[in-house]
C-alpha cells in the first residue's frame, strides 16, 4: 500500500516539493487539492525531498493538499484500438471518446538493442521529388526538418503522413496552434488516413510538462506496433518546442544553465527520443521525421545545433521548398541504387546543373553579359524550381526520374549533362521515341 503525504513544503510554478521515500524517479503521483484529483511526475530526488511536476499546473495547491505516490510510471495503451483516436499529452482522450486501457506500457523505456538491429535497407516513397528523387527517406532514419517560424512544416508533414507507404502513422505535436491541430485532424480525416493514425496533441495552452511527455507517449505506441510487424513513421513537430519546455522546468528547479539557458543533458534528452528509430530483425520499423525550428534561422541555435550530431542528415524547408543545397540524407545510398538504373545520375546531374544556375544567377544579378550557356542554365532552373522544387508537385518516383529527363533535354543537348552514353542512349527522351 501506497503512502500518502499531507505536507507540501514548497510550490514553485507548476513544480511542488514533499519530503518522501521510497520514491523513484519518473513515479507519477495523485494531487488531491480544492480543485479536484491531478497527476503529477516525479523530476527530481534530492536529500529526501521529491519534486514533482503537476500536470494541470499548480493553481489552487496549497501547502496541505494531499499527494498519493502511485508506485509505477507513465503507462500508455498499446493497444490497435488507439488507431484513428487523437490523445493529449499525458495519454488521456482528445476526441471525447472513451479511454483506451487495455494492453498499457511503460513510456520512456530504453532505445533497442543493436543486435536486434538490421542495417537499413528500404525506401520510404512520399510522391515528393524534393525527398524521392534527390534526399531519399530510408526506413528506419531519423530526420529532421530544419525550418523556421511560418513556413508550411505542417503542412509537408501532413502530406508525407497521407503518401507515405507505411503501414502506421504516429503523429506528436507540441506547442501546436489550436488551428494547427484542427488542420492535422481534418487533413488526415478527409482523405481517409486517420484511421491508420494515432495522434498524440499538445496544444500551447496545455501544461508544459504534458509537452515533455509527447515524444515518449508516440515512440512508446510506435514500437508496439513496430514489434507487431508494422512499418511505423513517427512525425514529431517542433522539438524545439519540447526542447524550450526542459529549459522552462530546468529553470524552475535553479539548474545550472548551459548554452542560452538551456539544460545540459539538452544532448541526451534529444538522443534518447531519436535513437528509437529501429529497423527489427523479424519485425517492423520506427523511422523518425521530426520538424525543428531554427529561431532567427540560426543553425547553431543548441537544438538544431544538437540534433545535427544526431541524426542521419537534415531537411532544410526554406521559402515553402525543400532546399537541395543544406539538405542531406546519409542513408540514402543504401537504397537509391535499386530503385532504377538512372536515379543516381539524374540526382547528381540535376544538383550540379541548379548549382550552375545559382552561379548563372549570380552573374546576372552583377550585370554580366549571358552566353548562350548561361542562357540554358536559366531556363533549366526555372524549371527545376517549378516541375521539382515545388511542393505542390505530387508523382511517383519513376514519374519524377522520366519529368527529369525530359527537364533535361527541353534545356540541354544529351552531350551537356555529364551522363553515361548508355543511359542517355537508354533513357534520353528523342531515344525512347
Amino acid at each position: 500500500m501506497r503512502k500518502v503525504y499531507h505536507k507540501i513544503i514548497h510550490i514553485a510554478g507548476n513544480v511542488i516539493t514533499v519530503e518522501a521515500d521510497d520514491v523513484s524517479y519518473n513515479e507519477l503521483a495523485e494531487v488531491t487539492s480544492a480543485r479536484g484529483v491531478s497527476l503529477a511526475q516525479v523530476i527530481r530526488l534530492a536529500d529526501g525531498k521529491v519534486s514533482l511536476q503537476v500536470f494541470a499546473g499548480s493553481r489552487g495547491i496549497s501547502t496541505g493538499d494531499q499527494v498519493r505516490f502511485l508506485g509505477r510510471e507513465m503507462q500508455v495503451s498499446s493497444s490497435e484500438a488507439l488507431l484513428g483516436r487523437v490523445f493529449t499529452g499525458r495519454g488521456t482522450p482528445r476526441d471525447g471518446r472513451p479511454e483506451v486501457t487495455s494492453d498499457m506500457v511503460d513510456i520512456g523505456g530504453p532505445s533497442v538493442n543493436p543486435s536486434k538491429r538490421i542495417i537499413p535497407r528500404n525506401m520510404i516513397r512520399t510522391n515528393i521529388p524534393m525527398i524521392d528523387v534527390f534526399n531519399t527517406l530510408v526506413e528506419s532514419q531519423k530526420l529532421p526538418i530544419f525550418s523556421i517560424a511560418g513556413e508550411p512544416y505542417n503542412e509537408l508533414l501532413a502530406r508525407i503522413a497521407l503518401q507515405a507507404e507505411v503501414d502506421v502513422i504516429v503523429l506528436g505535436g507540441m506547442g501546436l496552434k489550436y488551428d494547427d491541430y484542427l488542420k492535422f485532424k481534418n487533413t488526415l480525416d478527409e482523405q481517409g488516413a486517420l484511421s491508420r493514425t494515432v495522434m498524440f496533441i499538445h496544444t500551447a495552452a496545455d501544461p508544459t510538462v504534458e509537452c515533455l511527455m509527447v515524444p515518449d507517449m508516440s515512440l512508446a505506441v510506435a514500437e508496439q506496433f513496430a514489434l507487431e510487424g508494422k512499418r511505423v513513421l513517427a512525425l514529431l513537430t517542433d522539438m524545439t518546442n519540447f526542447a524550450d519546455a526542459l529549459k522552462e522546468i530546468a529553470i524552475t528547479m535553479e539548474q545550472i544553465p548551459a548554452t542560452r539557458g538551456y539544460p545540459g543533458d539538452l544532448y541526451s534528452q534529444l538522443a534518447s527520443r531519436y535513437e528509437k528509430a529501429v529497423d527489427f530483425d523479424s519485425a517492423g520499423s520506427i523511422t523518425i521525421l521530426a520538424v525543428t525550428t531554427m529561431p532567427g534561422d540560426d543553425v547553431t541555435h543548441p537544438v538544431p545545433d544538437n540534433t545535427g550530431y544526431i541524426t542521419e542528415g537534415q531537411f532544410y524547408l526554406r521559402h515553402g521548398r525543400i532546399e537541395p543545397f543544406g539538405s542531406l540524407s546519409r542513408l540514402k545510398q543504401q537504397v537509391n541504387g535499386k530503385t532504377r538504373p538512372d536515379h543516381r545520375a539524374i540526382m547528381d546531374s540535376m544538383i550540379r546543373l541548379y548549382s550552375d544556375y545559382r552561379s548563372t544567377l549570380e552573374k546576372q544579378s552583377m550585370g554580366f553579359q549571358m552566353s548562350a550557356w548561361d542562357k540554358k542554365l536559366l531556363k533549366y532552373g526555372k524549371l527545376f524550381e517549378k516541375n521539382m522544387m515545388d511542393l505542390s508537385v505530387n508523382i511517383s518516383l519513376e514519374d519524377a526520374l522520366d519529368l527529369g529527363w525530359k527537364i533535361l533535354a527541353d534545356c540541354f543537348d544529351r552531350n551537356e549533362v555529364g551522363i553515361k552514353t548508355d543511359l542517355v542512349e537508354q533513357y534520353w527522351p528523342e531515344a525512347k521515341k
